[in-house]
């Protein structure tokens, strides 16, 4: 099971790419992580490894952004990015 797909109880707040046209999908990524506040975590959820989003990340938070893995598997990906700044 994606662990997208279950359900949550506490703040963080989902961001499901697999629904986003892939020529939006950083563009989307991006606004949803610049409205987030200091403390709250978008759970991103993808059906392939987005490395190429997490180096662009990087560049554009830097230490603002932590980036933590919750599952990592062939066509179940799951980061959570916790906005720190």
């Amino acid at each position: 099971m994606h662990a997208c797909d279950q359900p949550r109880i506490d703040a963080t707040h989902a961001f499901d790419a697999r629904g986003v046209a892939k020529r939006f999908r950083h563009a989307a990524i991006f606004g949803a992580l610049d409205v987030l506040t200091p403390g709250e975590t978008m759970r991103f959820c993808n059906d392939h490894d987005p490395l190429p989003l997490l180096v662009q990340l990087k560049s554009r938070y830097g230490d603002a952004l932590q980036i933590n893995y919750v599952q990592r598997e062939p066509g179940a990906i799951v980061v959570d990015f916790l906005r720190t700044a």
